[in-house]
């Protein structure tokens, strides 16, 4: 990727005059800040204008530098964070399950096909993925290596690493269904990264590390998809409403056992629009549907508005804890209901294949119909954003995210 230079306007100062916007009703004081001139250019535009003006502003610009492929921390070559660690399943997993007896792995083309050197690492997408072009926006020069990979050893720990799991959910029962890594093991996993680092660099340098990295889990549909709406017994014994209660249980003992471990920046990705990804469509959509589940989409609603509440809460028991929900649910449904708008050509159907329910060992080198220009699709397989979605989605997290880099 190339690399950008804002020159004397860094994105440090960016983030801290959105601050200054975001918690400030008057622009009274900025003349007392020493910002950047292109920030002082931003501000002369006028300063009677109403505040929520510059706050569209600055979050419009974050997003631009996001989406024109900029690096931050410009001009120090230093990361806004000391660390990224990843939890949760398939959307977020770089590798864990290439090295697992399990189905759901996706390290064969043509995963990967758009990756550097075209190379299919295990990533469940035609290329980068949300927490790729995160970590790129952050500063870092390299992605949080997979914690089950060769790679994962030495200097390479010390910016973080990513212990996701295709298939794993809140809910242990969903990962052991496919044998996934359960977010308990994760947690284990991530207890063993802490001791190592810990010998690497030493108990007051590690801590620095383990509290002021940002720690990002996305989790929570293979719980629908994969375990509850295709298990009769889990039918009979909960409505989605409950299911949904069962799992804000786990998410809340998970919070507070990463947070017990040192963790104070945690970002939580809501449930995606369930009922539009195409997987999804064609398994419970009926025949000749081509639209939206509204059920699923109802459900996931409800769960992300349950996750907001259990945050808060969680929020407000913890002290020093900086949790923040991001939301990928309307983004994403943005993108299917309005492709064309964001840039793209199809979102019914995915790239792989027939574009309707293929995903893992589903999609293949041999699956006929996969599109030859993947940067069209809003999805690339039956469950999995493409490259180009997933860049769009980074922008819109990163801005939501804000308070976890300050």
């Amino acid at each position: 990727m190339q690399h950008f230079f804002l020159g004397p306007c860094s994105f440090r100062q960016i983030v801290s005059s959105f601050f200054f916007f975001t918690n400030f009703t008057t622009l009274s004081s900025f003349k007392t800040l020493n910002h950047s001139p292109l920030l002082h250019s931003l501000v002369s535009l006028s300063l009677t204008t109403n505040i929520q003006i510059y706050k569209n502003m600055f979050i419009r610009l974050i997003s631009f530098l996001v989406l024109a492929g900029f690096y931050v921390g410009v001009g120090t070559g230093q990361p806004l964070v000391p660390a990224l660690i990843i939890m949760g399943d398939s959307v977020v997993d770089a590798g864990n399950n290439n090295h697992r007896t399990i189905f759901i792995k996706a390290n064969f083309p043509p995963y990967g096909r758009d990756f550097f050197a075209h190379n299919s690492t295990g990533r469940f997408s035609n290329g980068k993925l949300v927490i790729d072009f995160t970590a790129e926006s952050l500063g870092f020069t390299s992605y949080p290596v997979a914690y089950l990979s060769q790679d994962a050893n030495g200097t390479n720990l010390l910016t973080g690493a990513n212990f996701a799991s295709g298939a794993s959910g809140f809910d242990d029962g969903t990962s052991l269904l496919y044998n996934a890594i359960t977010l308990n093991q994760q947690l284990k996993n991530y207890k063993e990264y802490k001791i190592k680092v810990t010998n690497m660099v030493g108990r007051d340098r590690a801590n620095e590390i383990f509290s002021g990295a940002i720690y990002l889990l996305s989790t929570g549909s293979s719980d629908f998809l994969q375990s509850y709406y295709i298990n009769p017994i889990l039918n009979r014994i909960f409505t989605p409403d409950r299911y949904s209660d069962r799992l804000m249980n786990f998410y809340s003992t998970f919070v507070q056992n990463l947070y017990n471990l040192g963790a104070r920046r945690i970002g939580v990705t809501t449930l995606p629009p369930l009922g539009c990804l195409p997987a999804a469509i064609t398994m419970f959509g009926g025949a000749g549907n081509n639209t939206c589940v509204e059920r699923l989409n109802r459900d996931a609603v409800s769960f992300n508005t349950k996750l907001n509440n259990t945050s808060m809460y969680l929020t407000n028991k913890l002290p020093g804890l900086k949790l923040v929900v991001l939301d990928i649910y309307n983004p994403l449904l943005s993108m299917v209901m309005n492709p064309v708008a964001n840039g793209f050509f199809e979102s019914r159907r995915a790239c792989c294949g027939t574009g309707t329910m293929e995903t893992s060992f589903l999609c293949n080198a041999r699956s006929v119909g996969t599109c030859s220009n993947a940067t069209n699709y809003v999805f690339w397989d039956g469950f999995h954003p493409s490259e180009a979605a997933n860049r769009v989605l980074a922008a819109s997290l990163l801005v939501q995210g804000i308070s976890l880099i300050s």
